[in-house]
């Protein structure tokens, strides 16, 4: 099903012929990259306004998300397992586990370093902006905070990676488990539509219907338009082998992703009468 050149919620209306969307169109508001100036000027006020036009203020201060954004860094730069998985919000901790952060882990480049570049606030989180440097290079990371400090979402700038591998790379961390990891390779609006536990409970209805995952065979990229691409993972279960569809932005955010309804299985041979 090709992804129509038109404006805005093209892709998500291919998206949604293609059968099971999770949601979001690309033209949603994504986290803006800050200006690579010197990180206090790039700080975000932390007072919002209501409908009603009175101010609230968000749970976190810039200060205190500061502070929290520096401890998960300082965590992760440790590559302590448990010491990471101690700054997850409840949330992530009910769909993870220490083990398989360290899973996890063996597979991340060292952190060097960090610069905290920018501090959004809103009513219910708020989002740190760092730049990480890493063993493998720059990387920009946005974090996601709760009111308690707490690490609930996180998501890395992959908009010069392959399109190709994102989305393997996407469904790889599904069929490992890493849900938590899975979850931040989707938009950060679409993050709040969609937690780490009900990217668990469609996998697993996926494969009640396939068999057990068995590898990811090839991807392609199958169509484009200005606003969106759609990836095409070829995957292997124990029962069939099948095709997921992978929608992304043009800043290789996943935006709508599609499990097979009815899986094609495979027919048994029958031979026929001459």
């Amino acid at each position: 099903m090709p992804l129509a050149p038109t404006p805005r919620s093209a892709a998500v209306a291919a998206g949604l012929a293609l059968g099971l969307v999770l949601a979001g169109a690309p033209g949603v508001a994504l986290a803006q990259k800050a200006p690579a100036t010197a990180p206090d000027a790039a700080t975000a006020d932390a007072s919002t306004a209501d409908n009603g036009g009175a101010v609230t203020r968000a749970s976190l201060s810039v200060a205190e998300a500061r502070t929290a954004a520096n401890r998960i860094l300082e965590a992760v730069q440790t590559r302590d397992p448990n010491r990471r998985f101690a700054q997850f919000s409840p949330e992530l901790k009910a769909i993870s586990s220490p083990e398989l952060v360290a899973q996890r882990i063996a597979t991340e480049p060292r952190l060097l370093g960090w610069t905290l570049l920018s501090v959004r606030s809103g009513l219910r989180s708020t989002k740190v902006e760092a730049s990480l440097q890493t063993a493998d290079g720059t990387r920009d990371l946005f974090m996601v905070l709760n009111d308690r400090g707490e690490l609930e979402g996180y998501h890395f700038d992959l908009t010069d990676a392959d399109t190709a591998k994102v989305a393997r790379d996407f469904v790889e961390a599904l069929s490992a488990g890493q849900f938590v990891t899975a979850r931040s390779f989707l938009t950060l609006p679409l993050q709040e539509e969609f937690s780490a536990q009900s990217l668990r409970s469609q996998w697993q209805q996926l494969q009640r219907r396939t068999g057990a995952f068995v590898a990811v065979r090839r991807v392609l990229e199958v169509d484009r338009s200005d606003e969106a691409f759609l990836a095409m993972v070829y995957t292997e279960f124990a029962d069939v082998t099948d095709s997921l569809f992978v929608i992304l932005n043009t800043n290789n955010e996943i935006v709508g992703v599609n499990f097979p309804l009815d899986p094609v299985r495979p027919r048994q041979f029958s031979r026929q009468p001459r």
